[in-house]
């Protein structure tokens, strides 16, 4: 069968035998197999088809095709004829909804183990699991044998099989039965909450909806049984379970379960408190004064009404660390972004404006942070907590960002009254922020534009620089070099007449006098080329980076995809970082050839320098190379060193939005 056709033939075998059980009629003892048949098949179908890789969906198909077969088989053993005898080959039948029992639940607790990835949480629980079988394979073959668990089927057909031993197997089954349940049910829930103590981020918000939504399920079984005697409104609540685990595979507004949890924790203690509060007042108090109903019930509301609020903000602390885990304080929050900034002053701000957005989200408790900088008519993201994740796409302007769906709360970003940019902190549905985390975010917002400031003015001196550079180049070619090469020619003409009139004596003069000017005007060349190279302002930065591999001292190997002219910035960035890496093969590795790549990728301008020299190169006080690292750092880019025997490596990725 192609693989395709699979979840379509699953998905119609499981509906025609759940529709053909529930047609023989309704028991509500077998219910529960018939949903969970249902719901676990079509959310398993569903999570196969929009995410083939995630085995988690075939683990679904296979616990609801499971249940079908048991449904239908115990259906058809409990509907009988109207003439009051069992349907033909009952017994047969109901045999085959009976036996599977255990290793159905085995099944279960792989699937549980397994959640939400459809993988084991380490190699290590593949003796656990192979455990399971053989205690459920066990169970199922005495099942199988003998009548020693046959309850449901029973109550129409008896066990089709009559072998020896019956007696023996109903006096061992009990003990095996109790130990080997034990075992199936304490080891998938050993496993959950290992991997849900090592989660992290999403992969703990998907099993936390797979847990709260159990734990609602057993809660709405366990008030069924308590205040109507039925464990229907339970058994009606077990496709929420799939539909959850389903809703959580496929990370379907997955942040919205950290809310509902919350507010679940917080009503349910609060409901409980109000509960026992009064119950203790008027039953208790009531018991040893025998005081009058009425009065007693005045007093409890009363001190139910004091208590309730102060009650309430302790249940919500309590509620928010259960869920969130640890908030940072605000004073917490200030001084860790403090001490980043200390660890980190010498880095690219892009790593502080990282730091930034932690920070924002560790004292807020967002769910996501946005920096923009630009002015309010042209806002870019600069900087996103969670990191790792796509940037939004710009520019916007202010307007549009506190519209967007990455803001449920913005906060411009100033420095001594200027506009500097935008933080956007989104919250979880149904959250706002607080007073205090108002306050938070405005200091921090404060220290961003500092921030901002600070790379604004790095980049004014580093511009400021360049823009010397090209005017020094451009005086010294336009106007001493052209003079020394016109003293050149003149000093060709005196040599040429002194030559003609015999004066050999001052013919060598002038011609000494002018090779020294020859080569006073070819340093003044390479002087001027050091400071900026001409090529580089004409011609773009594929040019420059040839020419430099034309006059470097070692074989240069070339891989340049760049394309277009980019900022002058940017390109001025580049080629002196490679001009500072082959002056260094040259002159201190020792090297006897250099690879230079240059690249423009979705990041940015990709520049990797590699050479076979002797290594031993890094960022000293006073270095080229920490020169090299403070340019890159005012556009945004880190410079990475790997020096060692084999060679040196220089790269960078410089932002190029």
């Amino acid at each position: 069968m192609p693989t395709r056709l699979l979840p379509v033939a699953t998905g119609l075998a499981v509906a025609a035998l759940v529709v053909g059980g529930f047609a023989l009629g309704l028991h509500v003892g077998n219910l529960h197999n018939g949903l969970i048949a249902a719901s676990f098949t079509a959310v398993g179908l569903y999570v196969v088809q929009q995410r083939p890789g995630n085995r988690q969906g075939w683990l679904f198909v296979a616990t609801g095709a499971a249940h079908a077969e048991m449904f239908a088989a115990r259906q058809y053993a409990l509907h009988g004829q109207p003439s009051g005898g069992p349907l033909p080959g009952a017994s047969w039948v109901g045999w085959l909804g009976a036996w599977p029992l255990p290793l159905l639940i085995a099944l279960i607790g792989v699937t549980v183990m397994s959640f939400p990835t459809g993988r084991l949480p380490s190699p290590r629980w593949r003796p656990a699991v192979a455990l399971m079988v053989v205690v459920a394979g066990a169970l199922s073959l005495a099942v199988a044998l003998w009548p020693v668990e046959y309850t449901t089927a029973s109550a129409v057909v008896p066990h089709p099989l009559h072998l020896p031993g019956a007696r023996a197997a109903a006096h061992l089954y009990p003990a095996g039965r109790n130990l080997g349940y034990l075992l199936l049910q304490l080891v998938p829930v050993a496993a959950l909450l290992v991997r849900l103590r090592r989660a992290r981020d999403d992969e703990a918000r998907q099993l936390r909806w797979f847990v709260y939504a159990v734990a609602v399920s057993a809660a709405v079984m366990v008030a069924g049984l308590v205040l109507v005697d039925s464990p229907l409104p339970g058994v009606l609540s077990v496709p929420l379970v799939a539909v959850a685990a389903g809703a959580a595979i496929l990370k379907y507004r997955l942040y919205d379960i950290d809310p509902v949890i919350n507010k679940t924790l917080v009503f349910g203690a609060m409901a409980a408190v109000v509960t026992l509060g009064y119950a203790a007042v008027v039953t208790g108090i009531g018991s040893l004064v025998d005081g009058s109903g009425t009065a007693l019930s005045l007093l409890a509301t009363a001190l139910v009404a004091v208590a309730f609020e102060p009650m309430r903000r302790r249940v919500q602390r309590v509620a928010d660390r259960i869920v969130y885990g640890h908030r940072a304080t605000p004073y917490e929050a200030l001084a860790r972004l403090s001490a980043q900034l200390s660890s980190q002053i010498s880095s690219p701000t892009g790593g502080l404006l990282d730091g930034m957005c932690a920070a924002v989200a560790d004292g807020t408790g967002a769910r996501r942070v946005v920096l923009w900088t630009g002015t309010s008519d042209e806002l870019r993201a600069e900087s996103a907590w969670p990191s790792g994740g796509e940037l939004p796409h710009g520019p916007m302007t202010l307007a549009a960002v506190e519209k967007s769906q990455d803001s449920s709360t913005t906060v411009p970003v100033l420095h001594d009254g200027r506009f500097r940019g935008a933080l956007a902190v989104t919250k979880a549905s149904g959250e706002a922020l607080s007073a205090v985390e108002r306050r938070l975010l405005a200091d921090l917002a404060a220290q961003a534009g500092l921030i901002l400031e600070l790379r604004a003015g790095a980049q004014r001196l580093v511009a400021a620089g360049d823009a010397a550079r090209r005017r020094l180049e451009r005086d010294l070619h336009d106007g001493a070099q052209q003079r020394l090469v016109m003293v050149a020619m003149e000093l060709g003409i005196l040599v040429d007449q002194a030559a003609e009139t015999g004066d050999a004596e001052l013919a060598a003069r002038a011609e000494g006098a002018r090779a020294h000017l020859l080569q006073a005007t070819a340093e003044l060349r390479r002087l001027a080329q050091g400071l900026h190279p001409a090529v580089l302002t004409q011609d773009g930065l594929e040019a420059a980076i040839g020419n430099l591999a034309d006059r470097s001292g070692v074989p240069v190997r070339l891989d340049l995809s760049v394309g277009r002219r980019l900022a002058p910035e940017i390109e001025a960035c580049a080629y002196f970082m490679i001009s500072e890496a082959l002056t260094n093969a040259v002159k201190h590795a020792g090297a006897g050839h250099v690879s230079v790549r240059a690249a423009l990728s979705g990041d940015g301008l990709l520049v990797d320098v590699s050479d076979d020299g002797r290594g031993g190169a890094s960022v000293r006080p006073g270095s080229g190379l920490e020169g090299l690292a403070d340019r890159l750092a005012t556009l945004g880019a880190r410079l990475a060193v790997d020096s060692g025997p084999s060679g040196t490596r220089l790269a960078t990725v410089i932002p190029c939005g």
